[in-house]
């Protein structure tokens, strides 16, 4: 689309698989070079990194605990010196576990917020000194942030505090970097098909206008939009990417 990322870098959370790892390739096919983020998928943060640099880009591998701050800050600051900066940074990372409202463990509740928001603020914290000026930051909520979910609550409640942490976010960094948020509907990942097999059989036919489940592509098609400068006057949005969710 020629959006132009041409050689700026990007550094992407949660690379190694769905939504992150297609905004990766994605990224880099529109010329940009990625650092990989990843947990503890390094078999599909490899093959994220394969993808790069069939694109014939530079990428690189590294792996976050995203619920540890000092570790975070220590790994931006390695990959940093690498680099020299960063154009471009997705917080995708994102972990769920379908459980009902009241069986929630406090154990279960802090990793899933640790994760989800926790280390979106870790990572975010730690890479500002390292964006360039114009630089974009996209975060990665959910429809699960507006709707609330009965069978994931602890992830619900992290995505919309993400929400607002974009908008915090924004006003605190602006002119300088912008910050965006993406809110997609049930994507077809490894994590998203866990949640369908939670739903009823109808429910994209009876809850959303499109009457399917979104590709990632079709998610990360809207991240790299919202982090390229084709998107330079937008900040401290959110972007609904859920075919139509209650609109039937």
């Amino acid at each position: 689309m020629n959006l132009g990322l041409r050689d700026r870098v990007a550094l992407v959370t949660g690379a190694s698989s769905g939504i992150g790892a297609a905004t990766a390739r994605l990224l880099a096919e529109e010329g940009a070079d990625v650092v990989i983020a990843f947990g503890r998928n390094e078999i599909g943060a490899r093959q994220t990194m394969a993808a790069v640099e069939s694109a014939r880009r530079r990428a690189w591998l590294c792996r976050f605990d995203m619920t540890n701050a000092a570790a975070v800050e220590s790994a931006v600051r390695a990959v940093s010196a690498q680099t020299r900066g960063f154009d471009v940074l997705v917080l995708c990372a994102g972990h769920n576990i379908v459980t009902p409202f009241g069986d929630i463990t406090p154990e279960e509740w802090n990793t899933v917020v640790g994760i989800n928001l926790n280390g979106a603020f870790y990572t975010l914290r730690a890479a500002i000194p390292f964006l360039r000026d114009g630089a974009a930051v996209v975060t990665v909520a959910s429809v699960a942030a507006v709707t609330g979910a009965p069978h994931h609550a602890h992830y619900a409640a992290a995505k919309a505090g993400l929400v607002n942490l974009t908008k915090s976010a924004a006003r605190a960094l602006a002119p300088r970097v912008r910050v965006n948020c993406v809110a997609p509907g049930i994507a077809l990942t490894p994590m998203g098909r866990n949640t369908v097999a939670s739903l009823p059989p109808d429910y994209a036919q009876t809850k959303l206008a499109l009457q399917r489940y979104a590709e990632p592509d079709e998610i990360a098609r809207c991240i790299v939009f919202l982090a390229s400068p084709a998107a330079s006057f937008v900040t401290g949005a959110t972007l609904d990417v859920n075919g139509g969710r209650d609109m039937r």
